[in-house]
């Protein structure tokens, strides 16, 4: 340890089991979650708001410099955002609110304005960091970094089934086409792209079962990490 809070990263690009994963860990640890494409997409969603073209770099990197945001957990363990008081946790979880976060987390200004408030999130008893440049760029020191990919398809069809649960009524080859979109901006963008760090585990999720996903992060956190007893069962 470094005298910091721990931190495990996991990085990759959208509908590979991150959330999922992060939200498992952080609960099973008892430790601080950051959302890191939660922080793009409110930056998106109040841009738009003030009717901001999602291309003028220092407008939408301001926004970003004040955003009013605050998480909070609620019962089940379902995390409430909300942005300038509302709660607005289910309209950034939108696939438009995905693809105008992608768009903003291209522009270097928004990503270094969005840096701290991201590291300010490191603390004790330890932080699971959920997003895309984690491990390579935002906490390049963590104990554990992992790396989870999946098959674009594989990826459209999870997605496709989560938005059909939640009655939202969205075509698999849109979903397919917005993906390699979305994937195209993260892996070729300037600042910061989609790739994973160079002492990353990385995972292909595509033919498991999040729990099979949650087993193996758990093998790399009790090898990697100094995990109270009470957590080695």
């Amino acid at each position: 340890m470094n005298g910091m809070a721990p931190v495990i990263t996991v990085d990759g690009p959208g509908g590979v089991g991150k959330g999922t994963l992060c939200q498992w860990l952080a609960t099973r640890l008892g430790w601080r979650l950051l959302d890191s494409g939660a922080l793009y997409r409110l930056t998106a969603l109040a841009a738009q708001r003030r009717n901001l073209s999602l291309h003028d770099e220092p407008q939408v990197a301001a926004i970003a410099t004040g955003l009013d945001v605050e998480f909070s957990a609620g019962e089940n363990g379902i995390l409430h955002i909300r942005l300038e008081g509302e709660e607005v946790s289910a309209a950034i979880r939108s696939e438009p609110a995905g693809n105008a976060a992608s768009q903003v987390a291209a522009l270097p200004q928004v990503r270094a304005a969005l840096l701290q408030r991201q590291r300010d999130f490191r603390q004790w008893p330890g932080l699971i960091a959920d997003g895309r440049d984690m491990g390579t760029v935002v906490f390049p020191n963590a104990e554990l970094k992992l790396f989870l990919t999946a098959d674009p398809v594989e990826r459209a069809r999870r997605r496709h089934k989560q938005l059909s649960e939640n009655k939202m009524n969205v075509s698999l080859a849109a979903l397919e086409r917005e993906i390699a979109e979305r994937d195209a901006r993260d892996v070729h963008r300037a600042a910061a792209p989609l790739m994973p760090a160079a002492d990353a585990n990385i995972l292909d999720t595509t033919p498991m079962s999040i729990a099979q996903v949650c087993e193996w992060a758990w093998r790399q956190a009790r090898q990697r990490l100094e995990i109270p007893t009470q957590h080695r069962d």
